[in-house]
């Protein structure tokens, strides 16, 4: 299995030159169901050059490392067995010029096959955007013009429900490593239900008189079982005991609440004794 970063936008270069040659996306997130079967994404194109787009679909879902870092896991191979939807997902146009300062909707249509489960099924959805090619400084005078051409990929999760699905969340025990001027924080996240969990984790340092000294708050989706890493930054807080408050709650700043399946609230804490 193949793990990348798990990022909005892989670029093929610098940052710099990358924002220049690709496109914006929205939304952050494609939700279909089964009686609809079609959903949309906007692109456009912020550059003074035209940008050649192209649109397709594979399978992949969030995994974290040793390290607590979400990364992207794309199998070998898809076999039955896995909840995929990339294999049954069209988008129109799948292929165009966009340009300069211009919106374009992409349709996306599911087709899936008769007599599919209830249940989520998956897919990532790449937006990769060619430019024209960077030019490249060079010693030499011989007239010679060399350029750089950049691709940026863009890549967004598509969930396909079916029928009622239910979701949640358990915690697993919390534990904390003092890091420099930071707290590290672990727990182990197993999913509940039919469906990903997805919502945010918000985590509260609070000392002996209830004070709130530090906090976090971090996106998260759980497809399987995780176990990110937090980070709490604690320079200058004085030596003592103090207890961690962490909540995962299913809600998303970035995802219309319409679209997120509801689950309540779990909250656990530790206590933190900092040298």
């Amino acid at each position: 299995m193949l793990r990348r970063p798990l990022l909005a936008l892989l670029l093929a270069g610098s940052t710099g030159t990358a924002a220049a040659q690709g496109v914006m996306v929205a939304p952050h997130a494609v939700y279909l169901d089964h009686r609809t079967r079609s959903g949309a994404i906007i692109l456009y194109n912020p550059g003074a050059e035209p940008v050649e787009v192209s649109i397709s679909a594979f399978y992949g879902f969030p995994v974290t490392d040793s390290s607590g870092q979400f990364s992207l896991q794309i199998p070998d191979s898809v076999t039955a067995a896995m909840p995929s939807a990339a294999g049954w997902i069209e988008a129109y146009p799948r292929r165009l010029t966009l340009p300069p300062l211009t919106k374009q909707t992409i349709r996306l249509l599911a087709r899936p096959p008769q007599g599919l489960p209830d249940g989520e099924y998956w897919s990532r959805i790449t937006i990769s955007a060619k430019g024209g090619a960077i030019p490249v400084s060079s010693a030499d005078t011989t007239g010679i013009r060399i350029g750089l051409s950049l691709e940026v990929r863009s890549i967004i999760p598509l969930i396909y429900r079916k029928g009622t699905l239910q979701t949640g969340i358990s915690v697993g025990p919390i534990t904390t490593q003092l890091r420099g001027d930071s707290l590290i924080v672990r727990a182990r996240l197993e999913r509940q239900g039919t469906a990903a969990y997805v919502g945010t984790a918000r985590g509260t340092l609070v000392d002996g008189r209830e004070r709130a000294v530090a906090t976090f708050e971090q996106p998260v989706a759980v497809y399987y079982d995780a176990e990110p890493a937090f980070t709490l930054a604690i320079g200058g807080q004085p030596a003592g005991t103090y207890r961690l408050r962490v909540e995962l709650k299913s809600d998303r700043s970035d995802i219309a609440p319409d679209l997120l399946l509801r689950a309540a609230p779990v909250r656990d804490s530790v206590s933190v004794r900092l040298p």
